[in-house]
């Protein structure tokens, strides 16, 4: 089989609820990344043969296509297709393995993987609510009630099924929200973003446009004591809005290139896809599902924990990636080492390709190999996306 290479990898900074990126229509936002893509590379825009985007909320502003909308609004030509996936939040992780798919398979050459969401401008869970207002139902079928009776599927009472199943505290989980934002803030400080994220303008308070290149989300005055005063989201749980991913509006992408386009292109590869696979899992807790995926992720890679040299786990809630380090004895130190979406904030649909956009620039700083991305995912499923850094 052919081998996929990752050629360039960019986001945006995130923006919070109503914050800088307010402004930002998402086909315009997702342009932005495309367009990065291409001038980072320098490949002929019309060289492209597909853009797959994932997104969440595929309503409003983000229906019809929003990846082809955004090619539409890119330097990219009419030329150039595009198709928009939702797989939750993992969307741009599994539109970054549907793109390498293509490369692998020989029927594609060059193949940009993206995400976008703007979840201030559609926000989250509005093509449910919006539908079930107007009278046209709900996502759970009579023949899923029969199966899952009198089950409401959520992710927050997920999250709390995890630190329960896995005996985890709250303190544990403020401890480790408190060390998402001071990794976020030593990334940033160092400069360990600089290069990732694409600038772009965006709006202050008062309506001023202002350079976005910073994450908006980064408490840099957060304290320990101030996330374990955070209300508790249910009365004798133990998550928090402290310790959940916050809202956020952004967009990533990534090119990936076959060997001959490495060569007709005049390329350098940041990495190899080394492997890719899924997951499906137990809808009703849901999140745990990135413990398994990744247990036979390593077993067909035939590699063990230790030969991964960093991981990107999403924390849409601590208790997924504190029980992953619990259950899989992943070593603290090589698991979101800039700091996750506790602080830098989870645009759900471009999530994916926001992580390993992070993992691939944490590894080329490093100067380690192996880099491993995971995410839990609605529906009880995960993606895992194993890199080789060249």
């Amino acid at each position: 089989m052919a081998e996929a290479y990752i050629v360039a990898a960019t986001r945006t900074a995130g923006g919070r609820k109503g914050g800088r990126v307010r402004g930002w229509h998402p086909a315009d936002l997702g342009a932005v990344v495309l367009n990065e893509l291409m001038d980072r590379t320098g490949v002929d825009p019309a060289a492209v043969e597909d853009v797959v985007m994932g997104c969440v909320m595929q309503v409003g502003e983000q229906s019809t296509n929003i990846a082809r909308n955004a090619v539409l609004a890119s330097k990219l030509p009419e030329s150039v297709p595009a198709t928009s996936v939702d797989r939750q939040c993992g969307s741009s992780q599994q539109a970054l393995q549907f793109a390498a798919q293509a490369v692998m398979s020989g029927t594609m050459d060059v193949v940009i993987a993206s995400g976008v969401e703007s979840m201030t401008r559609v926000p989250m869970g509005l093509s449910v609510s919006l539908a079930a207002k107007e009278g046209f139902g709900v996502p759970k079928s009579p023949r899923m009630e029969e199966r899952y009776p009198n089950i409401q599927f959520s992710q927050f009472m997920g999250a709390e099924m995890v630190a329960e199943k896995y005996g985890l505290t709250k303190d544990q989980l403020d401890e480790f929200g408190y060390q998402s934002h001071q990794r976020a803030i030593a990334a940033t400080q160092g400069g360990a973003f600089k290069d990732e994220i694409v600038a772009i303008d965006g709006l202050d308070a008062e309506g001023n446009t202002v350079r976005h290149d910073v994450d908006e989300g980064i408490r840099f005055d957060v304290s320990l004591d101030g996330m374990k005063g955070v209300k508790l989201l249910r009365e004798g749980g133990r998550i928090t809005a402290a310790t959940s991913s916050q809202i956020c509006d952004g967009a990533s992408g990534v090119m990936i290139v076959s060997e001959k386009a490495l060569k007709e292109h005049n390329l350098t590869p940041m990495a190899r896809i080394h492997h890719l696979s899924i997951l499906g899992h137990d809808p009703v807790i849901m999140l745990e599902a990135p413990i398994p995926a990744t247990e036979r992720a390593l077993k067909k890679a035939g590699m063990s924990v230790d030969d991964i040299d960093l991981y990107e786990v999403n924390e849409a809630f601590a208790s997924v990636p504190v029980a992953y380090l619990q259950k899989l004895g992943v070593d603290p130190e090589r698991m979101n080492v800039n700091g996750g979406a506790i602080a830098l904030g989870h645009p759900l649909g471009a999530s994916g390709t926001k992580l390993m956009t992070t993992l691939l620039y944490a590894l080329q700083k490093r100067g380690k190999k192996y880099g491993l991305q995971t995410m839990c995912e609605g529906g009880g499923m995960a993606n895992v996306t194993i890199v080789e850094r060249l």
